[in-house]
């Protein structure tokens, strides 16, 4: 809770004006009632007209100076929350967009957008709410005890004796709701993350005719969600009739005792009207303090799943470490690793690039290829072994400086909604020239001159008007256009056909000498010519080399190659 204090700190002086004029307003409607006990107790038996209509004038003037000084400290409260919440969702998203794969697989994705949209406006609610009720609410109940206190103390005790039963209510019921609302947030993670599944792999669905499936499953989902809400909205319902029900129980012994002390001359009508008044000002301001109450928990719940997100260490950090003179580009020493710490996805893994060379990497599904290639992005941190880029650990490489590195076209990367050259520039400072140059070198060109509109051709979400060859050619021509050290073509050429692909290696050859390449692959046409070739299995290299030499060393690589491009070779 401690991280969000600091979003509130610099809008404290708005907050702090608003809660003194909403005191301002509070306190007029704290007046009224007294002024009304004195008109009837006083000038109304005298029949002095004048002082009536002076008093009354006066409570207009209250009531209007309280409803003005309201509407404007409501004001205050929405901009104020409005704007911290702005903060802690930037703030959230930008730690979100930092966090190592690592954290958000433990995290989820789901999780992750319910606390970026629901958990912030539950935050946005419960500080709304605090100034608005959280303020007016306790200073009406105390107010309120503290001047029938002066009318009539006796009276006044009867129902400050009900309050301690209220507030036990209160404290009993928000106690228990927190941890309630907890599973609330992690029951919507969960149909989030169905819904997510749903229109990410809605082609699938409906080709396998598993619409009903789907819709069975989400039913089952939303019905959890619908129980656990019910559950805590039903201990939730406690507190506003049980603090109705003391209230009035209070209210009924002061008019009893009220009528007896009025026969007895201890007190006047005007004092027991006026004490009606102030119980219904008292007794709205208590159902305001619950509600307040109920929105508090929520938002607490809320604000520690946020913070938890706000306060995670950083996953990768930039570590100082000794540089090597190294005649290699890349080099993995001995690198393993796992994702659930219990069986390795890689096992000591080895092998050494120099600039401008090429390395293929073909192996089962599952196999550990892609698991090399998030290692040497780094979006994991190897468990044993290091990673090398001319000499220095990836680690000690500034993110940024190690970033611009990388050129990645993976297999299933995203599309924008926009147009073709957006779609490869990605918001980077890239010339136009040079976009059309990477389109060309990708395979691209010929696609996209197709259209009329060429690179301002618009795409849908997704690339749903392109084929699975424009898109991974698209995906390319992004990677190129960066200019990068190092290419890494992550099964990125599978939905094109052999000419194409040949082309495109051709081209990247041809133009790219000084870059160094990482092809994955299901096709040994693709990286048959590759300086060095991994084969994978079970994330262990069974076979290292040339093309030629893994026909004859690698009995798993002969098959695959054989399969694939006959038996002459």
């Amino acid at each position: 809770m401690k991280k969000l204090f600091k979003y509130i700190k610099p809008l404290v002086p708005m907050m702090s004006l608003g809660l003194a004029i909403k005191f301002l307003g509070t306190m007029m409607d704290l007046v009224i009632p007294s002024i009304l006990a004195i008109i009837i107790d006083k000038y109304a038996k005298e029949g002095m007209e004048s002082k009536i209509y002076l008093l009354g004038g006066i409570m207009v003037l209250c009531a209007v100076v309280s409803v003005l000084s309201n509407i404007y400290a409501n004001r205050l409260a929405a901009v104020s929350s409005g704007k911290i919440t702005k903060s802690i969702r930037h703030d959230l998203f930008s730690k979100i967009s930092r966090l190592s794969a690592r954290q958000t697989d433990n995290f989820t994705i789901p999780s992750l957008i319910s606390r970026l949209t629901s958990d912030t406006y539950n935050i946005n609610q419960m500080l709304a709410r605090m100034q608005r009720i959280g303020v007016r609410a306790p200073i009406l109940l105390l107010g309120g005890i503290i001047i029938t206190l002066t009318l009539d103390p006796v009276l006044t005790l009867i129902l400050a004796a009900m309050l301690p039963l209220i507030a036990v209510v209160v404290f009993f019921v928000s106690k228990s709701s927190i941890k309630l609302y907890t599973t609330v947030q992690e029951a919507l993670d969960k149909l989030t993350r169905t819904v997510q599944e749903n229109f990410t792999g809605v082609r699938v669905i409906k080709a396998l005719s598993k619409t009903e499936y789907e819709k069975a499953k989400f039913e089952e989902d939303n019905s959890g969600l619908s129980k656990k809400e019910r559950k805590v909205d039903l201990i939730m319902s406690v507190t506003n009739p049980s603090a109705t029900a003391i209230l009035n129980v209070g209210l009924t012994l002061v008019v009893l005792a009220g009528a007896f002390r009025s026969n007895s001359g201890l007190t006047t009508p005007g004092v027991i009207i006026a004490f009606q008044t102030y119980f219904t000002i008292m007794l709205n301001a208590m159902l305001g303090i619950t509600r307040v109450f109920i929105m508090y928990t929520k938002g607490e719940a809320s604000a520690k799943r946020v913070a938890e997100v706000l306060e995670a260490e950083e996953d990768i950090a930039v570590t100082e470490m000794p540089r090597t003179e190294s005649r290699y580009h890349i080099e993995f020493k001995n690198v393993s690793f796992s994702y659930n710490k219990t069986r390795p996805n890689v096992k000591n893994i080895t092998f050494a690039l120099k600039r401008g060379e090429t390395l293929g990497i073909i192996g089962s599904t599952g196999s550990g290829k892609t698991t090399i290639i998030n290692l040497l992005n780094r979006f994991y941190d190897p468990d044993e072994g290091e990673i090398l880029i001319d000499g220095e650990n990836i680690k000690s490489i500034p993110n940024d400086m190690f970033r611009a590195k990388f050129g990645n076209a993976f297999q299933s990367d995203f599309i924008v909604g926009t147009t073709i050259g957006e779609n490869i520039r990605y918001y980077r400072d890239i010339p136009e020239e040079r976009l059309v140059l990477a389109a060309e070198h990708a395979a691209a060109t010929e696609f996209i001159n197709s259209y009329k509109e060429k690179m301002d051709y618009e795409i849908v979400p997704r690339g749903g008007n392109l084929s699975g060859g424009q898109k991974q050619r698209l995906l390319i021509s992004r990677a190129l256009a960066g200019n990068p050290e190092i290419l890494i073509l992550d099964d990125s050429s599978s939905a094109l056909d052999y000419k194409t692909d040949a082309a495109l290696r051709k081209a990247l050859s041809r133009n790219y000498p000084q870059i160094t390449k990482i092809i994955v692959t299901q096709r040994i046409s693709s990286i048959r010519h590759a300086d060095v070739i991994l084969v994978l299995e079970d994330g262990e290299v069974i076979g290292k080399g040339k093309h030629e030499e893994l026909v004859e060393s690698c009995e798993t690589y002969r098959i695959i190659s054989q399969t694939q491009m006959g038996e002459g070779l």
